[in-house]
């Protein structure tokens, strides 16, 4: 009878071999393609209809150039959202997890809020 260590192994990929703590973090950052289509898809939606597509569309109808006018708005954009990678990146390192989501939760609460009041004002301004 062979005893188990005299059986052949399957063989295993470097992924299999890797520690439970990689396989975590590979896991928690999701597949590139999977990170890209999310990403992409969130800012589409919310960009549409937005200011910053109004003030595109508007820019190119006067100036009458509407391919400098989606240069300067997508280099604007990149530029923007460089920022915001960046600035993300920087607290991520910071702050854990569930702080970094509560203040991003306690941020959006606190411009919804603003915002309402703003158009609360300009709906029924103060005589």
């Amino acid at each position: 009878m062979a005893e188990p260590s005299d059986e052949p192994k399957p063989p295993t990929s470097p992924e299999a071999d890797a520690s439970p703590e990689a396989n975590n973090a590979a896991d928690k950052a999701g597949s590139f393609g999977a990170v890209f289509l999310t990403t992409f898809t969130t800012v589409f939606l919310a960009e549409l209809g937005d200011k910053t597509q109004l003030a595109a569309l508007l820019l190119s109808a006067e100036s009458g150039r509407p391919v400098l006018v989606f240069v300067g708005a997508s280099l604007a954009l990149i530029s923007s959202s460089l920022v915001g990678v960046l600035l993300g990146r920087w607290l991520s390192r910071v702050l854990p997890p569930q702080q970094l989501e509560r203040l991003a939760g306690i941020l959006m609460i606190a411009l919804g809020l603003w915002l309402g009041r703003q158009a609360a004002m300009s709906m029924f301004p103060l005589v």
